[in-house]
């Protein structure tokens, strides 16, 4: 018995009534996301990293644009606000990972290009990365994996199919 079995036990003894069940997923995916992100966040505080900055490299890098992305790719790409974004960026601009260059599409605008310390950076970053998430999920076969992946895939698409709906009406 783990601890969200734990939870659930007590609740059906407080409230028999109720139908636990979904806190069992969501507490075990909440626990989860919590320990994921944490080793996630030691593999790359070894590269100076953090989430958001990590987030920015490895957008810059896959995108396969050597010559930068726009402010507005950027923020398309990562799904944060443009106040997120216009910090992210100076700070990697501060570290000489990232800089601004004239866009050549956009006279009054500029790309954002990784230098060549910020892809030294990204390229062992995220090749220790792709490392931790395998270790993360060593304990699932492959056909475990991809019956876990097709799960959350479905359970996100419901999800924001029904976003805007409220079930309780």
């Amino acid at each position: 018995m783990d601890h969200v079995d734990r939870i659930i036990a007590q609740w059906n003894k407080a409230r028999p009534d109720l139908d636990v069940g979904p806190m069992e997923i969501i507490g075990r995916l909440s626990r989860m996301a919590t320990k994921l992100r944490s080793e996630m966040d030691k593999t790359w505080k070894a590269h100076g990293l953090n989430a958001a900055s990590f987030d920015v490299l490895a957008t810059l890098r896959r995108s396969g644009k050597p010559d930068g992305l726009s402010p507005g790719e950027l923020l398309d790409l990562t799904m944060v606000t443009s106040g997120t974004m216009t910090n992210r960026i100076d700070q990697l601009v501060k570290r000489g990972l990232v800089e601004r260059v004239p866009n050549p599409e956009d006279k009054r605008g500029f790309l954002i290009r990784l230098t060549e310390t910020g892809f030294a950076t990204i390229e062992d970053a995220v090749g220790d990365h792709v490392e931790t998430q395998h270790h993360l999920l060593r304990g699932l076969s492959p056909a475990e994996v991809e019956d876990l992946n097709k799960l959350l895939k479905t359970l996100d698409e419901r999800m924001n199919s029904d976003s805007g709906t409220n079930s309780r009406e």
